[in-house]
Order: C-alpha cells, then sequence, then structure tokens
C-alpha cells in the first residue's frame, strides 16, 4: 500500500475535537452512546427486513444494504476516537492511518454511489410502477449494490495508494479526529499535484454526479406526483425520507470535500465531519423507521420475538 522508508514519520497525532480533558470525558460517552445506538439500530433494520417476508423488495434490500454500510462506515472511525478521548497520546501509526483513511473512502464513496441508487429506484416505482418489479428485481439491485461497492474500493485503492506514497518529514500533527484526506495531503513534503487531482476526480466521482443524478430524479418524481390526484402523501412520504438521509449526508460531505481552499478552516472541517462519519450512521435507521409504518411493524415484531 505505501513504502514506509520514503517517510520519516511513523505516527500521526489527531487532535480530536478538544484538548481540554474534562470535555473529552464528556464527548467519550455522549460519542459511546451514539456509537452503540448506531449499532443497534442499523442491525435492528437488517434484522426486521430479513425476518419479514413482506420487505423483501428492493427498496428494503437498498435500505438493509445501507444499514449494513453504515455500521462499518462507523466502526472504521468511532473506536479509534474513543480510545483518543480518554489516552494520554492521541496518535495513530503510519500503517493505521492508511488502513483508516481507505476504509473511511471507500465506506463514504460507497454510500454516496448506493443512495443515488436509492433515488433511482424511487423513480422507478413511483413514475414507471407497472414496470417495476421487471426494472428492479433482484439482480438488479445487486448489479446496483456491487457497483457501489467495486467504484468505492477501487477509488480509495487509489487515493491511499498515491497519499501514501507521498513523503512526510513532519509535522506528524492531524487537527482531526481521523485520518481524513485532504489533511493528511497537507502535511507531505513532496509534490501533491497527482492526489490532488484524484481526488477532484472522486469527489466529482461520488458528490457532484450521485448528487445530480438524484436531484434530477426528485424534480422527475415531484413533476409526476404533481400530477396525480390521489395518493399524494404516500408518494411523497416513501422519498422524504431519503431526501432527509441525502441532504444531511451530502450537504456536510460537500462542505468538506467540494468547498474552494481558501474557504478551508480545519476547527470547522473536524465537526462538520462529525455529521456525515458519526451522526448520519446513526440517524438513518433512526429516520426510516420514523416514517415507515412496515419496518416499524417488522422491527416490534423483532423485537417481541
Amino acid at each position: 500500500m505505501y513504502t514506509q522508508n520514503q517517510s520519516t514519520v511513523m505516527e500521526f497525532i489527531l487532535l480530536g475535537l478538544s484538548v481540554d480533558p474534562f470535555i473529552q470525558v464528556v464527548l467519550f460517552h455522549i460519542f459511546l452512546v451514539v456509537y452503540m445506538t448506531t449499532l443497534t439500530g442499523n442491525l435492528l433494520l437488517i434484522l426486521a427486513v430479513r425476518a419479514d417476508k413482506h420487505l423483501h423488495t428492493s427498496m428494503y434490500f437498498f435500505l438493509s444494504s445501507l444499514s449494513f454500510l453504515d455500521i462499518c462506515y462507523s466502526s472504521s472511525i468511532v473506536p479509534k476516537m474513543l480510545v483518543n478521548f480518554l489516552s494520554p497520546k492521541k496518535s495513530i501509526s503510519f500503517t493505521g492511518c492508511a488502513v483508516q483513511l481507505f476504509f473511511s473512502l471507500l465506506l463514504g464513496g460507497t454510500e454516496c454511489m448506493l443512495l443515488a441508487f436509492m433515488a433511482y429506484d424511487r423513480y422507478v416505482a413511483i413514475c414507471i410502477p407497472l414496470h417495476y418489479n421487471m426494472i428492479m428485481n433482484a439482480m438488479a439491485s445487486f448489479r446496483m449494490i456491487s457497483i457501489s461497492w467495486l467504484s468505492g474500493c477501487i477509488v480509495s485503492s487509489l487515493d491511499t495508494y498515491l497519499t501514501f506514497r507521498l513523503k512526510f518529514c513532519g509535522p506528524n500533527i492531524i487537527n482531526h479526529f481521523f485520518c481524513e484526506l485532504p489533511l493528511l495531503i497537507r502535511l507531505s513534503c513532496s509534490d501533491i499535484s497527482t492526489v490532488n487531482t484524484l481526488q477532484l476526480v472522486g469527489t466529482a466521482i461520488f458528490l457532484f454526479i450521485p448528487l445530480s443524478l438524484i436531484l434530477f430524479s426528485y424534480i422527475i418524481i415531484i413533476t409526476a406526483v404533481m400530477t396525480i390526484r390521489l395518493g399524494k402523501s404516500k408518494a411523497f412520504s416513501t422519498c422524504i425520507s431519503h431526501l432527509v438521509v441525502v441532504i444531511i449526508f451530502y450537504g456536510s460531505a460537500m462542505f468538506m470535500y467540494g468547498r474552494p481552499k481558501h474557504l478551508v478552516t480545519e476547527d470547522t472541517d473536524k465537526k462538520v465531519s462529525v455529521f456525515y462519519t458519526v451522526i448520519t450512521p446513526m440517524m438513518n435507521p433512526l429516520i426510516y423507521s420514523l416514517r415507515n409504518k412496515d419496518v416499524q411493524k417488522a422491527m416490534m415484531q423483532l423485537i417481541r420475538a
């Protein structure tokens, strides 16, 4: 993944969200609760979808895939952050940073693509309902999810490989709670033009293009729903949950990766990063279950069993 003798830096120091010891303890307990809620909520949603045969459709297949993705995404970042809250030396090894960067980019990029495919699923369900089962069959859904993971893996591998081929001569302090790509690049003492170019390409692939497709899908959906005399609220209710997730996830990710460099402020960045790395994975099962009676029913049956 990288050539370690190119670098004099053997580890990185993560400053985290605060340097105040008392606040760190408070944050530890808050994020521990958030993380446990994330694991519990997403796991319940996955089990509920698998247990209820009425939920064996592409919509819920995407939803359970999103929950699995959120468990992995949160677990790639939060456990190390919790350890560093209580550790006197808030460090991460060179290899550990590379692994964390790879998985955070892989899972974040995959989620961007998956949310776009979920918007397409809603478009087919509302605008072409008679052909929904034919278009969004099990094989098509599996292919879409596979494309999401494959594209995330390719770009993540390239970003991680090129980033850790760079020379890191010091300093090794990252003003963040995990190894975020833009901050790592700034610490390098070698030419970063190739990595910057790849980062721009990755931003276009995983943020701007999927978001454009999502917006285009919902413009068509809203136009189609407005022509429906009956059942407007039901049609909109299937989309609102997805839109809320898209706004929170893409809004914070675009703020982090889509801004001009002269507007970058590290203290603000790490607070915004909390939304798409920690808060969104916790909120997804809550958002979808609160607005979906079928999911609520399946979860209640699972809890009572």
